[in-house]
């Protein structure tokens, strides 16, 4: 899968480096998957809340932060929304950031 932006992972990790290595981790993760459809996602992530919009939400780090991306599953590219506290991501609406 192409991520796009993993500059916003990077900015989020300076700011709380307990989680740098969790979202280290989920970029490897996903930059070597080959997701079709949601179902190829819940192979590997059982915990992924699958969202309208082609949107999924990741528990990052023990669910102490939380990612959310968009997915464009015909071309393979997974777009960032968002990563941020539990309180950051009570204030979005994760179907349409």
């Amino acid at each position: 899968m192409r991520i796009i932006a993993k500059k916003t992972l990077r900015e989020f990790w300076e700011c709380h480096a307990d989680a740098e290595q969790a979202l280290k981790a989920w970029y490897y993760d996903v930059k070597y998957a080959d997701w079709k459809s949601p179902v190829d996602i819940r192979k590997t992530y059982a915990t992924a809340s699958i969202l309208a919009n082609n949107r999924v939400v990741f528990n990052i780090r023990g669910n102490n932060y939380r990612l959310v991306v968009a997915i464009n599953y015909d071309f393979g590219i997974v777009y960032i929304r968002f990563v941020g506290t539990h309180q950051e991501y009570d204030q979005i609406d994760a179907e349409y950031i």
